[in-house]
């Protein structure tokens, strides 16, 4: 996974107060607590864990989900609910310096626990609300020169489903025919299995002989972004399925999703042209 610092995400004050807002109540972060214990419950499992009725249960996921602390993925006929770290990192950005230790200790490792995706379902889920539109958002999706804008990172498709892709990142190019687009419904939803692990990826990005074996053993994943307006924004939900029980792969993608979604939202929400890194600057050279 191409890792890029995070610039910051842009929140406005009127979220903030929805945040503090969901967080304030004791019972809201019990919810919290019973998620990062195990991610991705469903209303069902997340009454049974908890002494509160459900219809209790129902309206404080709908708080913290409208402060989008908790993002939502269906799975058949069942909705399943997940930490979502966006506003945490965003309200430890402006205020975390702010606070004295006991509470910077206390927000840390909120947001520590929110970014590691606790056990659960062995997957990535994180919601990010950007102001932009869905044609907008599309194309920094699929455009080549828009994701190495934000990503690093090249994507060759036409974007039909069954079309292949060719990945291009710091002078690697990765072709397979299993590299491949799964959905592709523009300016709603786009699917595509994940990238193979070659050696000269391996290299590029320097993992070490043992996890390179052991990320090249693992079955393929793929990632899905959902495209939701939202009035004047746009709700966008990544989610990165499809990997094995302990999968090392999973380990390294969710903290680079988490960087790659804010540099998306600052991109799209400033258009000012994100600084490289040093170390992408050097693997590009």
């Amino acid at each position: 996974m191409v890792v890029m610092q995070p610039i910051g995400c842009i929140f406005e004050d009127g979220d903030m107060d929805e945040v503090f807002k969901a967080l304030a109540d004791p019972s809201r972060r019990r919810l919290l607590d019973s998620l990062n214990a195990r991610n991705g419950q469903s209303l069902r499992e997340l009454c049974a864990g908890l002494d509160m009725a459900r219809q209790s249960v129902s309206k404080h996921l709908a708080v913290l989900e409208a402060a989008n602390v908790v993002t939502t993925v269906w799975r058949g006929r069942e909705k399943l609910h997940y930490l979502n770290a966006e506003p945490i990192n965003a309200i430890a950005e402006r205020w975390i310096n702010q606070y004295d230790r006991g509470r910077v200790n206390a927000l840390a490792d909120l947001k520590k626990a929110l970014e590691q995706q606790p056990m659960g379902n062995p997957e990535f889920v994180y919601t990010s609300i950007i102001k932009t539109t869905p044609e907008q958002l599309w194309q920094a999706l699929t455009e080549p020169a828009f994701l190495k804008r934000y990503w690093g990172v090249t994507l060759d498709s036409d974007w039909k489903v069954g079309s292949t892709m060719t990945w291009g990142w710091a002078g690697v190019t990765m072709a397979d025919p299993e590299q491949v687009v799964l959905e592709a419904d523009p300016y709603r939803r786009l699917s595509y299995t994940w990238h193979t692990i070659t050696p000269e990826f391996a290299k590029a990005v320097g993992v070490p002989d043992e996890e390179f074996a052991r990320l090249a053993a693992e079955r393929r994943s793929k990632v899905t972004f959902t495209i939701e307006p939202l009035g004047a924004k746009v709700k966008l939900t990544v989610v990165h399925d499809g990997f094995e029980p302990d999968s090392t792969l999973l380990e390294g993608v969710s903290g680079g999703w988490v960087d790659i979604v804010s540099n998306l939202k600052t991109l799209l929400e400033t258009g000012d042209t994100l600084p490289e890194t040093p170390e992408l600057a050097e693997q590009e050279r």
